[in-house]
């Protein structure tokens, strides 16, 4: 009986700590970092494609598709990345290409951040279709979290991982948590820095003239153009609202 328990919890201690695959000249497990932006990048494209779906068309069972695919799919993450369907898609994407081993343990505990997100999504969702703008914010943050990861190689689970566990991770994303000192084709000079200032800044005023000005055609674009005015642009927006409808009741008067 004693063999059996000690047996039990050698197993459920590499089923923990022993997350990814034993490469020769890591001291931990670790996962292919390629693979798992190649998988964020296919999540969230397939997330922008079930957006412009559901706008498009009117649909609601491609969002649940996709959602229920998501859940699925991190759910296996968590367990273990063999067997997740993105990252064997992401896998066969990036095939030809060199291995870049980060971390695996930090890897699953933002994976497992991605499952808790997609289990309420579910209950929202798939099971009972019950969608408010807060509930949407919450599709938005994971579509933002993986396009980070993709884009950028940024992972936020990773962050929240090493602020927890009070202690640097080891083999980061893009040698980040070794690298202490920039190579010159990292650092801006003045022109590029007032052109990446310009652009971004351009970027989001552009965004707050698009919300601000634009009318809305959606509830969740609704509550957006409200989120970005004062409350004196809403009163005289609403004042505007009015004076034109009673301009246009008065022509109809005259017509009559």
């Amino acid at each position: 009986m004693s063999y059996i328990l000690k047996g039990v919890r050698l197993n459920l201690k590499n089923f923990l700590w022993d997350y990814g695959e034993r490469v020769p000249g890591y001291n931990v497990t670790v996962i292919n970092e390629r693979e798992a932006r190649a998988a964020s990048g296919i999540l969230a494209t397939l997330g922008m494609m079930v957006i412009f779906v559901g706008i498009g068309y009117n649909h609601v069972i491609v969002a649940r598709v996709y959602l229920a695919f998501m859940f699925i799919d991190f759910t296996a993450r968590m367990i273990s990345p063999t067997y997740s369907p993105s990252l064997l898609l992401g896998k066969f994407m990036v095939r030809n290409q060199r291995p870049e081993y980060v971390g695996g343990l930090q890897k699953r505990f933002s994976w497992t951040l991605g499952w808790l997100i997609s289990l309420p999504m579910m209950q929202w969702f798939v099971l009972h279709w019950d969608i408010t703008f807060y509930k949407v914010l919450v599709c938005i943050l994971c579509l933002t979290l993986m396009t980070l990861e993709s884009a950028f190689s940024i992972c936020v689970g990773c962050m929240i991982y090493k602020w927890i566990t009070k202690k640097d991770p080891e083999h980061c994303p893009g040698g980040k948590c070794e690298i202490k000192i920039k190579e010159p084709i990292q650092r801006f000079n003045p022109i590029q820095a007032t052109i990446a200032i310009v652009t971004f800044v351009s970027l989001l005023v552009g965004i707050y003239l698009f919300l601000a000005k634009t009318e809305s055609k959606t509830f969740f674009g609704e509550f957006l153009h409200e989120l970005v005015l004062t409350q004196q642009q809403l009163d005289a927006e609403e004042e505007a609202k009015m004076a034109k409808e009673f301009g246009e009741d008065a022509e109809d008067e005259e017509d009559w």
